[in-house]
């Protein structure tokens, strides 16, 4: 019987409590991180989406502190590429004992490493692993995200943190889950969603728009998510006071650049109407926005420059004096220095030239309150970038200059669009999670009579 009982219990879906008791929770945790810790130590296995500044860095620490106490096993954090050395130096200020990750020595510490370096380390090694941003892994291909996926599944205590987990994102919230050992994400796409029948007639509709919730399962749904999942945009979310956690304003200039030339063929120039307008305007304006960047950083003392071509890089080097441009190609030393740079640089004047994918994630940038970009319709893009300016612990005003052509009004609107429907999607998820705060891993212990052809030999 008993046997049979933890068949019908390894059978349920919700998050399932392999945790432990927490065996140290130290006093520079906020009372809401505290809890948030406490719960996802508890859990096991367990996602923390946490808006920016709400000090993931310091909960994931203490998380795998505890699971190095617990196990006598290192604890390894992945990163985005030029994060690793702000969370030592988080892990310093804190007093808690960690290391880069050495393929060649594994002590009883947390170690830390990028995503791009995780396949040096075997998963036998640690006792647990925290993936930070982890919404980025959207952004891998399929390959290497399975690598993560199931480098993770082979960990005993798994930890992910994000802020911007998209709430109507049904793969990223699949994958997520399948990467705690929870349900996989095909699994969960048809235990609580129906596929669009029209998906197959377009392939322009995106594959987050490819299913669709079913309707009696919208609330079961969020209910197995918050079992493994907490979310979060302010302490308040979770029933604490949000002193400390009041952002400043943000105040965005629009800045409309027209083409000192029209398109090849074309008398005089006409907005861009599709993607590939789009792009032709994009690359055939690169002098006329980059002038206007370096008339707007020239306001400043320190900025913040987005830009997403390496054309546009280079130039904005040669307008903007006292620059650093960062390339992918550049070294993972000279990533991490040029970010050490714009932080605690003694220049009066500094300024920063990167892309999205290099310095959009999880770094802190609240020193700056001004920053430039080259909109696209990507959402999560802005969202990443400005907000590594615009987030907890900033005390300025932040100013966002948004550089655009004529042809880039559909991006604009795209963006507002995206910007507002993620406001009402986050705002249900952290409404759906609360009320599911009390989802507990229960099970029905009702005495189940087996046949007796079962048990006959």
């Amino acid at each position: 019987m008993s046997d049979y009982s933890e068949f019908l219990q390894g059978k349920q879906d919700y998050g399932a409590r392999s945790g432990f008791e927490p065996l140290w929770m130290p006093d520079f945790l906020f009372p809401f991180q505290k809890s948030l810790t406490d719960w996802a130590i508890r859990l096991g296995r367990a996602a923390i989406f946490a808006d920016c500044g709400l000090g993931k860095t310091p909960m994931q620490l203490v998380w795998a502190e505890n699971v190095k106490r617990k196990t006598n096993k290192p604890v390894l954090i992945v990163t985005p590429l030029a994060v690793s050395g702000q969370t030592l130096r988080e892990a310093a200020k804190f007093g808690i004992e960690a290391a880069r990750a050495d393929v060649c020595d594994n002590p009883t510490t947390i170690q830390v490493t990028n995503y791009e370096k995780l396949h040096h380390f075997d998963a036998a090694n640690y006792g647990g692993v925290v993936c930070d941003e982890s919404s980025i892994l959207k952004n891998f291909k399929g390959k290497r995200r399975t690598a993560i996926t199931e480098f993770m599944r082979r960990v005993p205590y798994r930890l992910l943190c994000t802020a911007t987990a998209a709430p109507n994102d049904w793969i990223e919230l699949g994958t997520s889950s399948e990467a705690l050992g929870h349900l996989g994400h095909m699994d969960m796409l048809t235990k609580f969603f129906t596929r669009r029948h029209t998906y197959a007639l377009s392939d322009r509709i995106s594959k987050r728009n490819e299913w669709n919730l079913k309707g009696h399962a919208e609330a079961p749904f969020w209910r197995w998510v918050s079992s493994w999942a907490r979310a979060l945009r302010q302490p308040s979310d979770l029933g604490f006071d949000d002193n400390g956690f009041i952002l400043p304003t943000l105040e965005e200039i629009h800045t409309r650049i027209y083409a000192s030339r029209p398109r090849d063929g074309m008398l005089f120039d006409i907005p861009a109407t599709t993607f590939h307008e789009e792009r032709e305007v994009t690359r055939r304006t690169i002098n006329e926005r980059c002038e206007a960047v370096a008339e707007k950083v020239a306001q400043h003392n320190i900025s913040m420059v987005w830009c997403h071509l390496n054309d546009e890089a280079k130039m904005l080097k040669r307008l903007i004096p006292n620059s650093v441009e960062v390339s992918g190609s550049d070294s993972d030393d000279k990533k991490e220095a040029a970010a050490h740079w714009f932080c605690n640089g003694t220049d009066e004047r500094r300024t920063l030239i990167s892309k999205v994918r290099i310095f959009g994630f999880g770094l802190n940038f609240q020193h700056c309150a001004h920053m430039t970009y080259f909109p696209t319709h990507s959402y999560e893009q802005y969202y990443q970038a400005t907000r590594r300016l615009w987030r907890f612990g900033q005390s300025r005003p932040v100013t966002v200059d948004l550089i655009y052509t004529d042809g880039g009004e559909r991006m604009m609107d795209n963006l507002s669009r995206k910007s507002a429907s993620a406001d009402r999607m986050f705002a249900d998820l952290v409404r759906y999670m609360g009320q599911a705060q009390t989802v507990e891993v229960t099970y029905d212990h009702q005495d189940v009579e087996v046949p007796k052809w079962m048990l006959s030999r």
